[in-house]
């Protein structure tokens, strides 16, 4: 036998050795979940994380290996315990199905759990849906988007925030979920790290895990006001930290940060050369002052917009993300491999409701959210009034309560909320959407007010 055939074979032999000892430890994770649930604790513990990080940076150094090597694939296991030890968690998503399977059976449901406007697109949509045809608009294009759409985004957004924007800085998605899936999947790589502040929207970590990067999660109180502490972010920056996720207004709480402290989280981000990716989508409904991440002219910053909630075009899957060409080069690499292009049809459309006036939209939630705060007291819910966004974050003050049964009890009832715990750990919150008229919220807090009683 050669000498590379030798060499082979012993590193065949390492290898399956290694995934025998990865089948074992994942076995060990199963256990280990099984009794923090028993015990109601948190998934993750980042005390006993790090502390096995220093352990494995010794050892990288003990046996002369790359730390950058074996800190990354710590974090490839770290985040597959996550993974095995995570429950099936209840999200508005999980109610909405089974919201929408009841209905579909005859059953009458309030929708107080998904954000989806309950008014209709402005006229501009219905008129541009009658000419798209004749105009033309139903080719292959574009990865980026059209031409003439990126132009007058890049010139609304220049007006709306007074930054410089042009073309090469938009790329046009299905709905800002992509543009968040495509910053993540081509900004970051396999074992770098990502901040996220809970609660959040649970597509920043699902998108995070499946690109194989180690989520490092910045949990905030009711007791704080939603608001995140300096000092925790700045210590959970490590050197495999690429990106921090911002949110505001916030899903689900409705939180705007104080200027000060976004100042501050811009300048850690600056310090340490992170990118930013800012979700921004509920800009338009901000009842407090608000700024926008493009204020500070941050190169590795990434904004993601949507006509979803401030044009009422959920269904019409249509967003935008803002950042330097470079950026949107890469992610539109990805996005033409994965769809080509988007819609033609639906840009033109989306196009031609730009301009619209739907500052009324903003008035009508702000004037709902009103009315669910004050019945939301009545009953004897704990939460903190939202400064924007769509949605009322309350505590529930009973013992052991569980948000994900309490979700799907309650659709017996005929209501639909979001469980707390699909926006972190958040089991004894629930998530209440200002997406219906006054009428339909009052029944909804009426159906509540009866089961918290029973």
């Amino acid at each position: 036998m050669s000498d590379i055939d030798e060499l082979r074979n012993k590193m065949e032999q390492v290898t399956l050795e290694m995934i025998k000892l990865l089948n074992t430890r994942n076995e060990i994770a199963k256990e280990i979940g099984q009794v923090k649930k028993n015990l109601g604790k948190r998934v993750t513990d980042e005390v006993r994380e790090e502390n096995l990080r220093t352990k494995v940076i010794s050892l990288c150094d003990e046996i002369d290996l790359d730390t950058s090597i074996g800190t990354k694939f710590l974090n490839f296991l770290l985040n597959e315990s996550v993974k095995i030890q995570t429950p099936m968690d209840q999200t508005h998503l999980t109610i909405f199905l089974k919201a929408k399977s009841l209905e579909e059976h005859g059953k009458k449901i309030i929708h107080m759990e998904v954000g989806e406007p309950d008014f209709l697109p402005p006229i501009q949509v219905k008129n541009a849906l009658e000419k798209v045809y004749d105009k033309g608009f139903i080719r292959y294009g574009d990865a980026k988007g059209l031409s003439q759409f990126r132009s007058a985004l890049a010139k609304k957004n220049s007006e709306t925030f007074d930054v410089k924007t042009v073309q090469e800085n938009i790329l046009v998605s299905p709905g800002a979920r992509f543009s968040v899936y495509l910053a993540i999947s081509t900004l970051l790589n396999p074992g770098d790290e990502i901040i996220i502040i809970e609660p959040a929207w649970p597509a920043y970590k699902d998108c995070a895990f499946n690109a194989g990067v180690k989520v490092r999660v910045i949990k905030t109180t009711l007791e704080s006001k939603w608001e995140p502490n300096i000092n925790q972010i700045e210590e959970a920056i490590t050197p495999h930290t690429k990106m921090i996720v911002l949110n505001y207004p916030n899903n689900p709480t409705g939180k705007i940060l104080p200027l000060n402290v976004q100042d501050e989280i811009i300048e850690l981000a600056i310090k340490n050369d992170l990118y930013v990716l800012s979700d921004e989508i509920y800009s338009q409904y901000s009842y407090k002052e608000w700024k926008s991440v493009l204020s500070y002219n941050y190169k590795k910053s990434i904004v993601t917009q949507s006509f979803s909630k401030s044009h009422s075009m959920t269904g019409f899957r249509i967003g935008y993300a803002i950042a330097i060409a470079e950026i949107i080069n890469k992610m539109s690499e990805l996005q033409a491999l994965c769809l080509t292009n988007v819609s033609e049809p639906i840009q033109f459309v989306a196009l031609e409701a730009l301009d619209a006036d739907i500052s009324n939209n903003a008035n009508i939630i702000k004037s709902r959210l009103e009315l669910l705060t004050r019945e939301a007291k009545e009953i004897g819910l704990d939460f903190v009034e939202p400064d924007g966004s769509m949605y009322l974050f309350a505590k529930v003050p009973k013992d052991e309560f569980d948000s994900g049964r309490f979700a799907n009890s309650l659709l017996e009832y005929g209501l639909a909320v979001a469980p707390g715990e699909g926006f972190g750990d958040y089991k004894d919150f629930i998530r209440l959407s200002a997406c219906r008229d006054e009428k339909e919220l009052m029944d909804g807090i009426s159906i509540l007010r009866r089961y918290l009683k029973e």
